[in-house]
């Protein structure tokens, strides 16, 4: 987490001190100006209610009762300006920008990826955030910076005024619309452009929006030339990790100008108290055309907002004060070339002298490797594929049953697979699961929280008419195929007539995950294999994987035997994973079942594992349900009681 300033230098701004308000405004500018411009689209808007949004924190330091909140405090001010201004843009009229008035770089994406100097899959995510629906642009713009470091998921949470499992749904599925708008980055961008996708996009007027990304993104997946586009997508939060913010704009420099000289004043009349000599601000930049003046007072208070971190253009000046304490002659400080950072002095330093740029991040950073393909039930126990260790536990707690009584750890990946008992929506929320199914296309007997997602299944060929499909097109977004195909006891299909039927499923427009095989996902010409060949041939859309495993031995090298399947599978099909069903079960010997801990030493080293991995994307436990036959493998007995297992289950995550 990237530190900021301490609660101290909170409780001196809000009493007066012109330093310390200096310090919380210099520090937190960016913070503030990466989060409206993330989640508003035209850059005028974006310096406004910067300036809106600062003018606001400013004036009102004096009402902040809990200074360690200031953070939480300061973003959820932001948040309320940007809705201000949604609705404010939506109730008058869109006043149209003529082509000749637009200058290249002048919207807030454009100036990320220049002054960010972002290249390869984190300038596609950036350009990808333009297609977002407008209420997805206020949450990726929390969200990118809890991914870059610079905001806690609680702080997220007090903003949105929903509850930390809501959040985390609606995030998800942000996450899965950032992705879909990076693949119809990358089509666009392809050159030459697919001659189907230019026949499709006609009528596109070349402007972003929900509706094209929709449709372009249906092309992705129908054309077998640009459905490789979903390949090789590293996951946003590595692309993201660490990264900076960016640097506010002349025009924020120039607007808050006003608020320098006396703070106290500034807070309680919201007007400039300022006197003294017109200089350059501290940190302004002189481009040629654009020259920024600060009011100073012999005080920097709040003339310095182009701090340590901006990035000049070419043939850019920084312009400093020799004398922190009176406002001399500017030093006109020369810079090089597009990267170079100037910082802001010190009391103690006699110049504004230049730092070197920082060292930039990697760009596009290599997945995890995958485990070599191996079968689920291997002879020779693998190596578990390295994870990042678990949480340690308290101090206090010595015992991992007592470890596992903490309040349960979401995580939009972890769902439940279940069917009907008492109990069964508090158990669902008790757990922390993100999602949950039921091997049907409605939930109505069985509903979960608001903001536990459910996710319908067409079970097989029985569901496939006009009705059913209809009802789970309403339920979300998400489509689970038909469930064990490979099964005699199950949905007990032929490949070639899932392949007949699968054309009904796509027509609901959902994203679609494959059938659902018992075993052997990764074998050559199996039945899932021949699925997906088929598919191929017929250009039949997959969204992903989805899979079942049961393992039968319960030493701890059950972990390495489950994660090596998953890693075979996905290597395989180069498709995004979702694992519906897994546990430890013997079906031909005794014991049938593991004991309690050993249950829960495997649901901690397989959940780790699949959190681990950026391409597995959901994964369900077998099942929530312990009660009657399932006692031995369940996760509650009722709504608030669970097993060993259940425990470990929901500490994962």
């Amino acid at each position: 987490m990237v530190n900021h300033p301490d609660t101290a230098t909170v409780v001196a701004a809000r009493a007066g001190d012109p330093q310390a308000v200096d310090r919380l405004v210099t520090e937190y500018l960016p913070l503030v100006y990466t989060i409206v411009g993330r989640a508003l689209d035209g850059h005028a808007d974006v310096d406004d209610v910067v300036q809106e949004t600062m003018m606001r924190v400013v004036r009102n330091l004096g009402d902040l009762q809990e200074p360690e909140s200031f953070r939480s405090w300061l973003v959820a001010i932001t948040v309320r300006q940007v809705r201000e201004r949604y609705r404010a843009r939506r109730d008058a009229p869109r006043a149209v920008v003529p082509d000749d008035v637009r200058q290249a770089g002048s919207d807030f994406t454009d100036l990320a990826i220049v002054r960010l100097e972002l290249s390869g899959q984190r300038r596609e995510t950036a350009e990808a955030t333009r297609w977002l629906d407008e209420e997805a642009r206020e949450l990726l713009a929390l969200w990118w910076l809890e991914a870059s470091g610079h905001l806690t998921r609680d702080e997220i949470v007090a903003t949105t005024a929903v509850n930390r499992q809501h959040t985390a749904v609606r995030i998800q599925r942000m996450k899965e619309q950032l992705e879909t708008s990076r693949v119809v980055v990358r089509a666009l961008a392809t050159s030459p452009r697919c001659p189907d996708l230019i026949l499709a996009t006609t009528h596109w007027d070349g402007s972003p929006s929900p509706l094209w990304r929709k449709r372009i993104a249906r092309h992705t997946r129908e054309c077998e030339r640009c459905t490789p586009a979903w390949s090789g997508l590293v996951s946003a939060e590595r692309l993201l990790g660490g990264m900076a913010l960016v640097p506010p704009s002349l025009t924020v420099s120039a607007g808050l100008a006003h608020l320098g000289g006396d703070p106290v004043a500034a807070a309680q009349t919201g007007t400039a108290a300022s006197t003294g000599t017109a200089h350059p601000a501290p940190g302004a930049v002189i481009t040629g055309r654009s020259f920024v003046a600060g009011i100073t007072t012999g005080r920097r208070v709040l003339t310095t907002l182009l701090v340590t971190g901006m990035v000049l253009g070419g043939g850019a000046v920084a312009v400093g004060y020799q004398n922190d304490q009176e406002a001399s002659a500017p030093v006109i400080v020369p810079t090089a070339a597009r990267s170079t950072t100037v910082s802001t002095p010190s009391l103690s330093e006699a110049s504004r002298k230049p730092q070197p740029a920082p060292t930039p991040t990697t760009d596009d950073p290599t997945p995890s490797p995958s485990s070599q393909p191996a079968a689920p039930e291997p002879t020779a126990s693998p190596t578990p594929a390295p994870a990042p260790a678990p949480a340690p536990a308290p101090t206090t707690t010595t015992s991992p049953t007592a470890a596992a009584v903490l309040p349960a750890t979401l995580s939009v990946k972890k769902g439940v697979a279940t069917w009907q008992f008492d109990g069964i929506e508090g158990a669902l929320g008790d757990v922390g699961a993100g999602w949950y199914y039921n091997w049907s296309p409605s939930n109505a007997t069985m509903p979960g929280p608001a903001d536990v997602e459910f996710v319908p299944m067409i079970w097989g060929r029985d569901d496939v008419d006009a009705a059913t499909l209809a009802q789970v097109a309403s339920e979300g977004t998400v489509l689970l195929g038909f469930n064990e195909p490979d099964m005699g006891g199950q949905a007990n299909m032929g490949v070639e007539e899932a392949l007949d039927l699968w054309p009904q499923l796509e027509s609901t427009g959902m994203r679609l995950g494959s059938p659902a095989v018992a075993y052997g996902g990764d074998t050559p010409g199996g039945w899932l294999d021949t699925f997906m060949t088929g598919a191929a041939e017929r250009n039949l859309r997959v969204d992903f994987i989805t899979l079942h495993w049961y393992g039968s031995d319960f030493s701890d090298a059950s972990v390495g035997h489950f994660l090596s399947y998953v890693d075979a599978v996905h290597e395989r099909y180069g498709l995004p994973v979702w694992i519906t069903e897994y546990g430890l079960m013997n079906f031909s010997g005794s014991p049938k079942y593991p004991t309690g801990a050993q249950a829960a030493a495997f649901i901690e080293g397989s959940t780790t594992g699949m959190e681990s991995r950026a391409f597995v994307e959901r994964y369900a436990w077998f099942g929530l349900p312990a009660v009657g036959d399932s006692v031995e493998f369940g996760l509650y007995r009722d709504a608030t009681t669970p097993t060993e297992a259940g425990l470990a289950y929901k500490a994962a995550g």
